[in-house]
């Protein structure tokens, strides 16, 4: 049963080197903000490192969060586990959150299981579905049994905390601008003995990755392909057609294509205006990643392949052929 001493959501606005707040954190303010009215129109609130939070404030207002409680500090500049951790677990036991939620990732997948342990709550990792149940509870839907199962799961403990994969959620473009308050917190690290210091960083440019957050349309090959000749021939389609080259686990794991454009539960979920997928069987591992495509175009040579229930346009043929037709043409 809800617990009557918490209320309120609570969510890490995480920043990157360049100063932009994380996507998947404006795709948890309107999750969360859904969660909110199910528990009766709480608050949504927000935490944020910082040094210029003037930059985010109207950000922030449009989004429509009632408050942000942000840390100035020269120390913060860096991703720290402890010194972050020990000032996010200040404001939860300041507001003490019925449900605090982070973006599960790098960072959040770091940063969130430190302060679970320190709030002595439980955790969800990894969610991709977030809802309110019958008594008021957190049910928090992961991948479970390498992606064999779907568990939705409920925390004993306050507050209720989960990380949630980027990407599964959209972003609304709503307008709920609100009169933001912003609370300025004290940074108390003093009796924090950072142990790890970071001497250097070097930026890894990753083409495929950024593209495939942004692509209007994505070719994705799976086992069906079933060699490297098969993938060279699906990045000549993808470059014929303007799209960006995706692919199911079992082709990654055997060599085919890199982890970093792998589609599904344990890879990327993804959102373009078309998903073309190419000798892919439609495993419910892989669809979760895709199937808020816009539009599904499936080629396999197998009619009763799964993928062709959630297609919107199927073609039952030789995908060789297929795309070497649109190559020459």
């Amino acid at each position: 049963m809800p617990n009557e001493n918490n209320s309120g959501i609570l969510l890490y606005a995480q920043t990157n080197r360049e100063g932009y707040i994380h996507t998947v954190f404006f795709e948890l303010v309107d999750k969360a903000k859904d969660l909110a009215q199910k528990l009766g129109a709480v608050d949504v609130n927000a935490v944020i490192f910082t040094s210029d939070i003037e930059k985010y404030k109207e950000a922030f207002q449009n989004m429509g969060l009632d408050k942000v409680f942000y840390f100035e500090d020269e120390r913060l500049k860096e991703y720290s586990t402890l010194y972050y951790s020990k000032l996010f677990i200040d404001v939860a036991k300041l507001t003490a959150p019925e449900i605090i939620l982070i973006g599960a990732t790098n960072q959040g997948r770091d940063l969130a299981p430190r302060i679970s342990s320190e709030l002595h709550t439980g955790l969800t990792a990894d969610c991709i579905e977030l809802d309110i149940n019958e008594k008021g509870l957190l049910a928090a839907t992961r991948p479970t049994f390498g992606g064999q199962l779907m568990a939705t799961i409920l925390c004993k403990t306050y507050p209720q905390m989960a990380t949630v994969r980027p990407g599964v959620f959209r972003v609304r473009s709503v307008d709920n601008k609100k009169d933001t308050e912003f609370i300025k917190m004290e940074s108390d690290l003093d009796s924090v003995d950072d142990k790890v210091k970071l001497l250097e960083f070097k930026k890894l440019i990753n083409a495929e990755i950024n593209d495939l957050d942004s692509a209007e349309i994505i070719v994705c090959g799976g086992m069906g392909l079933k060699n490297k000749q098969g993938f060279d021939l699906l990045k000549q389609f993808a470059d014929k057609i303007g799209a960006t080259v995706a692919a199911t686990r079992p082709a990654v794991e055997s060599g085919l294509a890199p982890r970093a454009v792998q589609i599904g539960q344990t890879g990327k979920t993804v959102h373009p205006k078309i998903y073309i997928a190419c000798a892919v069987s439609g495993a419910i591992q892989h669809v979760v990643g895709m199937e808020g495509s816009d539009h599904i175009i499936a080629i396999n040579n197998d009619p009763n392949a799964p993928i062709f229930d959630i297609a919107d346009t199927g073609i039952v043929g030789d995908v060789f052929d297929i795309m070497k037709k649109y190559i020459e043409n």
